[in-house]
């Protein structure tokens, strides 16, 4: 539906809820006071998004057929999912692939994220992008050393997850998505608490890790096919400013 403007009509992009995104011209340049959630059709764009959906996808199928094919007495309950990858594992290389998948997938779903939402919260999905490279990088029982830095790039993911969602927050909440805003909020709330948990819960630390990581993957996995049908978030604060905005006609 075209708008009016001081420069004639231009097209209005669609909204990620099916209502009208506005666009600073016709050439479908994004104003940077719009509100709504307007269309992007470049297909790299889209390409971007489908790493938020394809990589966590990969991770989690990895993590469940390793857990389950592992030998007595590996415990999907009460063991870590980097006890699948860990050095003289039978199923290491499945579970590194893993890791690895979901970390290309991540990154380039940051890209996508950082064209779309305002924020940092791309800066948030492209750390724990890195974190799941680092962790696939250190496995387990190689060396003391290793260890420890495997412990410290697991927990720089597990945070760096959990934050995605709450800085994505307050753009949604901005542009008036207030139940997607609360949420980001709660999936945030839900992963954290489940990292919390595990450090002192050692007959079930393993479902607590599983439960955050899904929680949180599920959030990117949503945002990602979101993303496909080409909408975008941006927000400003002078959005509320009348004399920015356009006078709708039918």
């Amino acid at each position: 539906m075209p708008i009016s403007s001081d420069h004639g009509p231009t097209d209005r992009p669609a909204s990620i809820d099916g209502s009208t995104g506005r666009s600073a011209s016709g050439d479908g340049s994004i104003d940077p006071h719009a509100t709504e959630l307007p269309s992007d059709r470049r297909p790299a764009r889209r390409v971007a998004a489908l790493g938020l959906v394809l990589g966590p996808a990969a991770f989690i199928a990895a993590w469940a057929v390793a857990g389950a094919r592992m030998p007595d007495p590996y415990s999907p309950v009460s063991d870590a999912i980097s006890r699948t990858a860990a050095v003289g594992s039978p199923e290491r290389w499945l579970m590194t692939s893993g890791f690895l998948l979901y970390a290309a997938g991540s990154a380039a779903g940051s890209i996508a994220l950082r064209r779309t939402i305002p924020g940092p919260a791309w800066i948030a999905n492209a750390v724990n992008s890195a974190a799941t490279v680092g962790v696939a990088l250190t496995p387990l029982d190689h060396s003391v050393g290793l260890d420890g830095a495997h412990a410290v790039t697991a927990t720089t993911g597990y945070v760096s997850l959990a934050l995605t969602p709450l800085l994505a927050a307050q753009p949604l909440a901005d542009a008036g998505h207030t139940a997607a805003a609360r949420a980001s909020v709660g999936v945030a709330a839900a992963v954290g608490a489940c990292l919390i948990a595990t450090v002192g819960s050692n007959d079930a630390s393993g479902l607590l890790q599983r439960i955050g990581l899904t929680v949180g993957d599920a959030w990117l996995i949503a945002a990602g096919a979101v993303l496909l049908t080409g909408r975008t978030l941006r927000t400003a604060a002078g959005a509320s400013d009348p004399h920015r905005r356009r006078d709708r006609r039918a």
